[in-house]
């Protein structure tokens, strides 16, 4: 397959194998099967990528921004160009469908990639009349930028990084999950086909160590991470200790409030979204979801209706609607918690199980599942499980749901499904959440900001606001008079 990278690492814009780092096994979750080996990158692989990275953004940085959006389209057209077999290599990494990731991956990533690139070269200050003096300011980057990757959408990751870092001038050295490592390879691969200097984006492999290492290394200006809070809160602290500026997309327990005079079933569409789409695996996922008494009956039957005619299978069958999770580790923690529900009273309306037939046998499936009889007070309403479990709650009045919804340690989303659009307004105003939506669910467009509040994270991606976290100002007075002084 043309897709298939032909090294671990693409340093200085070419693949570079270094067999002394730690071997990598990346396994096909539908089959156990090892469809490719990657190997940590070693101290020397590290220096070489971080060194590259700086020759190339004192470049890049001298490049017009319209010549630096004309490169970032470029690579969005070819992204686009090579979508089917992006998205295979996807499929094969993540072990998510094909009917998903022919439209939510590589796609959305070459969106990133084409809106920052025509909005380069409007990026600039502003000019401050001062009277007979004046003031200007000038947006400049911040230098080397480092981007470390979640294992759910390792194309889209690498892009929604790459784009605002390097439309604003920045380089990137890019670390994705080792349990992902492929796409991101093939994202700095087609960064060089399309006039980047090479250097600009490097992608290195590696565990907790590599990530660490990157994050402290003394020439890096900037660490994003989308990950678990718990990794954040150390990558966090490791780069506040350098003073580098951060960007951190974490986890979430996202409630989904639904009202008796919602549409019922966009409201069961919602829900299903924001729960069982790659296969659960989604940092903004509304895992709680708040139904009130009037409809709860009616909601939860069609909820198992629809949830019965999901398919589980081949992730590489169109006809699948959602594959196995990501790892069998990941599959052994999701199940962990379903039998947790049970032990703490949840009653599981639907699923609940690992399916069973030669078609599962060798794969980390897990079955949709939905619990009801959910209290706030239990383990799967309380901690993110990253996996098809969706807990079914039950409130009365509007001030009760609001209240309980933003009962959490943690804030990326939320969203609320009701025909009254002042109620709408006014509840998405009182979550307690860095995204929320009203009569929709999970829908991440690159033109709109995106990030968490509380234990959920810092910064935003996406939208102009994620040039404010690539960026920096400088302020120019120049003085017009004579320098007057009392000494």
């Amino acid at each position: 397959m043309r897709a298939q990278p032909t090294a671990s690492h693409f340093v200085d814009g070419a693949y570079l194998e270094d067999e002394a780092g730690t071997p990598i096994d990346n396994v096909f979750a539908a089959t156990g099967e090892v469809i490719a080996r990657v190997h940590a990158a070693t101290p020397a692989v590290i220096e070489a990528a971080m060194a590259s990275a700086v020759r190339a953004q004192r470049v890049w940085a001298a490049t017009s921004p319209a010549e630096r959006g004309r490169v970032l389209r470029r690579a969005a057209d070819i992204i686009r160009a090579r979508n089917e077999e992006l998205s295979a290599l996807e499929t094969l990494d993540t072990a998510k469908p094909i009917q998903e990731t022919l439209v939510a991956d590589a796609a959305s990533g070459a969106d990133a990639l084409e809106w920052f690139g025509t909005l380069a070269p409007g990026l600039h200050g502003e000019s401050v009349p001062l009277g007979g003096d004046f003031a200007y300011t000038v947006r400049e980057p911040l230098g080397v930028c480092v981007g470390i990757g979640a294992w759910n959408y390792p194309t889209q990751i690498a892009c929604w990084k790459a784009a605002p870092a390097l439309a604003c001038g920045n380089a990137m050295v890019f670390k994705p999950s080792e349990l992902t490592p492929l796409c991101a390879l093939k994202v700095a691969e087609i960064f060089i086909e399309a006039g980047a200097p090479t250097g600009l984006f490097n992608v290195v492999q590696g565990m907790g160590e590599a990530g660490a290492a990157l994050a402290t290394h003394p020439a890096t200006a900037k660490v994003s991470l989308t990950g678990s809070v718990p990794t954040g809160a150390k990558v966090y602290a490791s780069a506040a200790a350098g003073m580098r500026h951060v960007t951190m997309e974490l986890g979430g327990k996202s409630p989904l409030l639904v009202f008796d005079d919602a549409d019922l079933e966009d409201a069961v569409g919602g829900a299903m979204l924001g729960n069982f789409y790659s296969a659960g695996q989604i940092c903004s996922n509304c895992t709680r979801v708040f139904v009130q008494a009037g409809i709860k009956a009616r909601f939860l039957d069609r909820l198992v209706e629809r949830t019965r005619a999901i398919r589980l299978g081949d992730p590489t069958d169109p006809a699948t609607h959602m594959g196995p999770l990501v790892s069998y580790a990941q599959r052994d923690k999701v199940m962990n918690y379903i039998d947790i529900g049970r032990r703490e009273g949840a009653r599981i309306a639907i699923g609940g199980r690992a399916p069973q037939g030669e078609a599962f046998e060798k794969g980390a499936f897990v079955e949709p599942t939905v619990f009801d009889g959910v209290t706030d007070a239990m383990t799967i309403a309380r901690e993110e499980i990253f996996g098809p479990v969706l807990s079914l709650l039950t409130f009365e009045t509007e001030e009760e749901a609001v209240e309980r919804a933003n009962a959490t340690p943690y804030g990326l989303a939320a969203g609320v499904f009701t025909r009254d659009l002042a109620r709408g307004h006014r509840v998405a105003a009182a979550l307690q959440a860095g995204i929320a939506w009203i009569n929709t669910y999970n829908l991440t467009p690159v033109e709109e900001p995106f990030g968490g509040v509380k234990a959920s994270g810092v910064g935003r991606e996406n939208g102009r606001a994620a040039v404010e976290f690539y960026s920096q100002l400088k302020t120019v007075h120049v003085g017009m008079g004579r320098v007057e002084s009392p000494y």
